[in-house]
């Protein structure tokens, strides 16, 4: 129960990654408010997690709209009360081309929504968690950053400075007692990763188990983490059992490259 009786806020709550975060926060005792854009997925995931509904809460929010993020950090106290710990999942990777066959416009999406409307919830969440005592803020970087992927430039590239504005956050918001990191996946087995392969497989003709024996071969463990394996790294980084750990990057990638 690493995390019990904490309040954790989560942004860009969805199926995957999102969901699995909220099931094993409430495993482990904490209450958790979810933000998304879409309402029908925040009541479905609510209502998957926690049925009785007493230790989840949801509100819509765009984190590309300045004053959504503002009404999201006051939903979670009114709500419960206080912040602990904001999770940022909200993320777009859309962007896929190398620099000669993609264009400034194909970029722009991804470095706003991964840096630029990211920060600007955490800038509204972070007088709540100093209101609080101090707390945890904890982003999802990507191994795409540190080991360039074929037609990820756009995306790794807003990952990496986010990975440095996890750095300066840490020493800014360090003497309030709020820590700042990065937990960083590789492939992150789920329904979404899952579907790529298969849609790969049948393209290419190779079987599904063909192509994650091609990505595993590097790993040092053999297997495509989960996404409970990241959710896991996540609530760590919110505990109280990281309270020593700030600025940092945490690799889930099975030992695929080392830092």
């Amino acid at each position: 129960m690493i995390v019990e009786d904490k309040v954790i806020a989560i942004s860009g709550v969805g199926a995957g990654l999102g969901r699995t975060l909220a099931g094993l926060a409430l495993r482990d005792g904490a209450r958790v408010f979810l933000g998304a854009r879409t309402r029908s997925t925040l009541e479905r995931v609510a209502l998957e997690t926690d049925p009785s509904g007493e230790r989840v809460g949801f509100c819509r929010v765009d984190i590309n709209d300045r004053e959504r993020c503002r009404s999201f950090a006051a939903a979670v106290l009114e709500r419960f009360g206080r912040i602990d710990a904001l999770v940022n999942l909200a993320a777009l990777d859309t962007a896929f081309g190398s620099i000669e066959d993609s264009e400034p416009e194909d970029w722009r999406p991804s470095l706003e929504t991964n840096v630029i409307v990211t920060l600007q919830l955490t800038k509204e969440v972070v007088p709540r968690l100093r209101d609080a005592g101090g707390g945890a803020i904890v982003f999802i970087g990507s191994q795409a950053s540190y080991l360039p992927q074929t037609q990820q430039l756009a995306y790794a590239a807003s990952k990496a400075a986010l990975a440095t504005a996890v750095r300066y956050l840490a020493k800014e918001l360090g003497p309030s007692g709020i820590r700042v990191n990065s937990v960083v996946p590789t492939w992150m087995w789920g329904q979404a990763v899952e579907h790529h392969l298969t849609k790969r497989a049948a393209e290419s003709g190779e079987s599904l188990e063909a192509l994650v024996q091609e990505i595993t071969a590097g790993m040092a463990l053999g297997a495509i983490p989960t996404e409970a394996d990241v959710a896991e790294a996540v609530l760590f980084m919110a505990s109280d059992r990281a309270r020593a750990i700030t600025g940092q990057a945490l690799l889930v990638n099975a030992g695929e490259m080392y830092l």
